[in-house]
């Protein structure tokens, strides 16, 4: 699978803590393996950002990524937040 990153997601990666970084770093390894594992609670998003999916992170901390291609071998993160920041 080919993960990309938007430079929003690094910006907002490289602002977060350690504990949010290393805990990305733990589910992106889950995300490689099984883009579905229920660790992950990958799910599709509705209204204004239907076409982004979201997996958590952490308790509040989720991470935005898009589909590239129809068979899920390519997709680009493209926003990292809480859950009260990415859905306003």
């Amino acid at each position: 699978m080919k993960i990309d990153y938007s430079r929003k997601f690094i910006k907002k990666l490289k602002k977060s803590n350690k504990k949010i970084r290393v805990a990305f770093y733990k589910k992106l390894n889950i995300f490689r393996s099984n883009i579905y594992d229920q660790r992950l609670e990958n799910h599709k998003l509705n209204g204004e950002i239907k076409n982004l999916r979201s997996i958590n992170i952490t308790g509040d901390w989720r991470a935005l990524y898009i589909d590239l291609d129809d068979k899920i071998e390519w997709v680009e993160f493209v926003d990292l937040g809480t859950h009260s920041e990415l859905y306003k």
